[in-house]
């Protein structure tokens, strides 16, 4: 989404995104796609990115402690210090359409991470992330070079693993990147099962099979 190709109608449109934003970061932890607070979720309107603040328990959060920056990171809403992964999700809303971020601690997909450069293609959800879904190089969290990193992973996709960290997802909607994050845990999780069973390669998928799954995906919908 593009500087000043939306007006939000200010402040409602703020209230209901900041409390969309607190019930995704809630619902992250009760999936135990987070422990804590390791996790951030962010959503932009307009010009401004609400994004969950740094080291603040999501159950104590309400209406009053929203957190707001523009793309060029200034704070422009809120007094709690936005997260420390910032930069990651200000890179994302600069280079693409999305309009909202979540990135999770995902047991699985982050196991992932430490062992290939490349989720395998265990099941045609992959089509739902725009492809085989890459795994962005370690760097410390909250630098630069991690976002310039996840970046380059999320390249023509919408959802990528983070080496020995976690999991990005982006979307339309806050709904459509937690699907994504929550469908990318559980692929993982398949192949982590099916890669376990001693004696036994997992059969995957190859990519014109996914080929043919994201010419329906585009065609009619979500694959399911």
């Amino acid at each position: 989404m593009k500087t000043g190709e939306r007006t939000p109608d200010a402040p409602d449109d703020i209230g209901r995104t900041w409390a969309d934003v607190v019930a995704t970061a809630r619902r992250s932890t009760a999936d135990q796609l987070v422990v804590g607070t390791s996790g951030n979720v962010s959503a932009r309107v307009g010009d401004v990115v609400l994004v969950t603040p740094s080291g603040v328990p999501y159950d104590r959060l309400g209406p009053g402690d929203a957190v707001g920056v523009d793309l060029s990171g200034r704070q422009v809403l809120g007094e709690l210090a936005p997260t420390s992964e910032l930069p990651m999700h200000l890179a994302v809303y600069r280079a693409t359409d999305a309009a909202a971020i979540v990135h999770t601690h995902a047991t699985h997909a982050t196991a992932v991470s430490t062992l290939v450069d490349e989720v395998p293609l265990i099941h045609y959800m992959a089509a739902a992330l725009g492809g085989p879904v890459r795994v962005a190089p370690y760097a410390l969290y909250g630098s630069d070079e991690l976002a310039a990193h996840t970046l380059r992973a999320l390249d023509g996709r919408t959802g990528c693993l983070l080496r020995n960290h976690g999991t990005l997802t982006h979307g339309a909607t806050l709904e459509a990147a937690y699907d994504r994050t929550a469908q990318l845990e559980w692929m993982c999780r398949v192949w982590l099962t099916a890669s376990s069973v001693p004696g036994r390669t997992p059969a995957l998928l190859s990519p014109d099979r996914l080929a043919e799954v994201a010419a329906k995906y585009r065609g009619y919908g979500q694959p399911g």
